[in-house]
Parts: C-alpha cells; sequence; structure tokens
C-alpha cells in the first residue's frame, strides 16, 4: 500500500502578504497560526497604482507528530470504550508512545494482535507527514516488554529440550515479531538454529540441532 505524503508548503502571490497567507493556509487546509512564513517579496502599490507588483510568500505548516499520532489515536481507542491518555517522545526519527489507562486488555489483544495492527496502523498516519521514515512503538501496560522476556525464556528452554532430546521443536504460530524475538533469542546459540516453516497467518519457529542440518 503507497501512501502519497500530502503537499506541506505552499507559495502563493496576492495584493497584500496578508491575503497570501491566508491562501497559502486555505491550501495546505491548516489555521495560519500553524504556518511558518517566509516573505518572498513584499510587494509594492507602485505609483499611483502603476507599476505595483503582488506579495509573495511560501508558507510551511508545521508538523506536530505527537499531536498527529493522539489525534489517530483516539479516533481508535475512544470507539471502544476505553479513557486512555498518553505518554509520547519523538526523537531521531522514532515515536514512543504508551497507551495509559484501565482494563486494556482489549486494546492488547490476543498474543498482542490488536495493539500491532494499531501500531502499525498509526505508522502509516505518521509517515504520510516526515520526510524520513519514522518508527512507529505503540505499548500499554508494559505489555510487549513482558511479551519478549517471556518468549526469550520460552525460546532458551526449549533449546535445551532439542539439545537433550535431540530432536527439533515445532512452535505455537506466531506473528512475525514475535517470530524475530525466538530467532534473535538463539542466534548466537551455538548448538542449536531456528528457521520458519508454514503460512502466515499459521506460520512456526522450528528449533534444530546444528549438527543436523542439511547442508
Amino acid at each position: 500500500m503507497t501512501l502519497k505524503k500530502p503537499e506541506r508548503s505552499s507559495e502563493k502571490s496576492a495584493k497584500t502578504l496578508e491575503e497570501a497567507v491566508k491562501l497559502c493556509a486555505e491550501e495546505l487546509g491548516v489555521p495560519k497560526a500553524e504556518l511558518e512564513i517566509e516573505v518572498i517579496d513584499e510587494g509594492s502599490r507602485g505609483f499611483l497604482g502603476i507599476g505595483g507588483r503582488d506579495a509573495v510568500v511560501r508558507a510551511t505548516a508545521k508538523i506536530n507528530i505527537e499531536k498527529i499520532a493522539a489525534d489517530f489515536l483516539d479516533g481508535v481507542v475512544k470507539p471502544m470504550g476505553l479513557s486512555v491518555t498518553y505518554k509520547m517522545k519523538y526523537e531521531n526519527n522514532f515515536l514512543s508512545v504508551e497507551i495509559l489507562g484501565e482494563d486494556m486488555g482489549v486494546l492488547i489483544g490476543r498474543r498482542g494482535e490488536t495493539l500491532d495492527s494499531i501500531q502499525y496502523l498509526t505508522s502509516l498516519v505518521v509517515n504520510k507527514y516526515t520526510a524520513d521514515y519514522t518508527k512507529v512503538f505503540i505499548d500499554t501496560e508494559n505489555y510487549k516488554s513482558k511479551r519478549q522476556e517471556t518468549l526469550c525464556k520460552l525460546a532458551k528452554r526449549l533449546a535445551s529440550q532439542v539439545i537433550r532430546t535431540r530432536r527439533e521443536v515445532t512452535l505455537e504460530p506466531m506473528n512475525p515479531n514475535e517470530r524475530r524475538i525466538i530467532h534473535s533469542a538463539l542466534q548466537t546459540n551455538k548448538l542449536v538454529y531456528t528457521y520458519s516453516v508454514g503460512d502466515e497467518p499459521n506460520r512456526k519457529v522450528v528449533i534444530s540441532l546444528k549438527e543436523l542440518k542439511k547442508d
């Protein structure tokens, strides 16, 4: 899915600076207060109305990524009947969002699938307004950190089982992010390796002995 980035600057001419700025604001669809104005030509009335020239300005919309993300999230979360607030930090093309509220289970969803979907959609929206790609991370109740810790422990426990029994183990279906966690947790293990089998959404990670790996 390709989204075209909206135009965030406009250059207009008019008989007065004020009229030129107004035209820019209308084209960009933002209030004049949210524009950064560069005066290219102040214009001139000329002498007795002769030889005058229009004023020319270039206006750039001020972009508040945190507000854009919050407005979008409100439209997604509040219809669920949830009362939430957001703790956000945006710097170096990385937006971190912590959603605060009660009964966040519905927002997390089965194995975090709802939360992942919200993160994906928020990323699409945010990146409509940024020149460079912005990575978006959304969490609530520290779910993702806890889930990552759980999966890492599971991966190491099953790796030990594979080494002990000399039989490979196939895990339950996982989403791409959870599979990456399993692969990453065991990538430095000298005795086992991991690979994925199956098709989405039932793709699974397999843990097997390296000495049994086929060339």
